[in-house]
């Protein structure tokens, strides 16, 4: 039985398979479009090309580069300056509150110089029991009047001009809320009943109120010159709630300080003569 080759079906191709015909120019780069749909033409060796991710390095570095070698020497240094500074405050802030180690214990009054009172931390937010007394400091002065004689002022209330500042003041400043009590804090917390100081802190504490106290008053005084303060407080305790049966005496307490000698010292730089 001879061999016989399968008709076409309909349709199939009889002939030899059409190739593609070879391309006779150079090979596409890439994957960009080698039929119709390419529009642009390649550009030529000769056309330069632009440049567009080293222009904003240069004109970043341009500014710094083009000052003076002195120029960028004191820059280098402010920003080292800065640096140093930085840490140094955030190590003292931070051994003020660590707890007892080999660097407190060896520089513990360096650390409390540098702190007290401007950078002292106090946890008293997160106390169980809040205070239930309104603390109110007030001051008078002694003044030299111009016929030679001295005179004493009436008692001011510094804490009600910082109420007063605060009152109705979306962001009062951390002067007007906490200078002055916490000064008044700190010299609670270093003097006895006597109102002698304990250690260097007592003394400092002095000076801190006595220059706050200059402060609100400056140098002269309803027509007279300062030369000596006192300062107390005036402690009111806080009624109990109406439903509550604690009985709690409301009357005001008052302590009251030595007069003090105002010395340059206590005097704030702008008030200096």
């Amino acid at each position: 039985m001879a061999d016989t080759e399968p008709e076409p079906a309909d349709g199939e191709p009889t002939g030899p398979e059409p190739t593609a015909p070879e391309p006779t120019g150079p090979e596409p780069r890439g994957s960009e479009p080698t039929g119709p749909e390419q529009t642009d033409p390649e550009p030529s060796e000769s056309e330069p090309t632009e440049l567009t991710d080293s222009a904003p390095d240069g004109d970043a570095a341009e500014p710094l580069t083009a000052l003076s070698l002195p120029a960028q020497l004191i820059i280098a240094v402010a920003i080292a300056v800065a640096a140093v500074a930085a840490a140094i405050h955030l190590s003292a802030a931070f051994l003020n509150v660590s707890p007892p180690n080999t660097l407190t214990k060896r520089h513990g009054a360096a650390i409390d110089d540098y702190v007290y009172p401007e950078f002292e931390r106090v946890w008293k937010l997160f106390a169980p029991n809040p205070l239930q007394q309104n603390i109110a400091v007030q001051a008078r002065a002694e003044i030299r009047t111009a016929d030679g004689g001295t005179a004493t002022t009436g008692w001011r209330d510094l804490s009600a001009q910082d109420g007063a500042a605060i009152h109705h003041n979306p962001l009062p400043s951390h002067t007007q809320q906490n200078e002055l009590r916490r000064g008044w804090e700190f010299y609670v917390g270093s003097h006895d009943v006597r109102e002698r100081p304990q250690g260097m802190r007592g003394n400092l504490s002095e000076q801190y109120v006595r220059r706050i106290v200059m402060l609100r008053l400056g140098r002269e005084e309803e027509g007279g010159t300062v030369e000596r303060i006192q300062v107390r407080s005036a402690t009111t305790p806080v009624a109990p709630p109406s439903w509550s049966d604690e009985k709690i005496d409301t009357r005001t307490v008052y302590r009251t300080l030595p007069w003090w000698t105002v010395t340059s010292d206590d005097l704030p730089e702008a008030k200096r003569r």
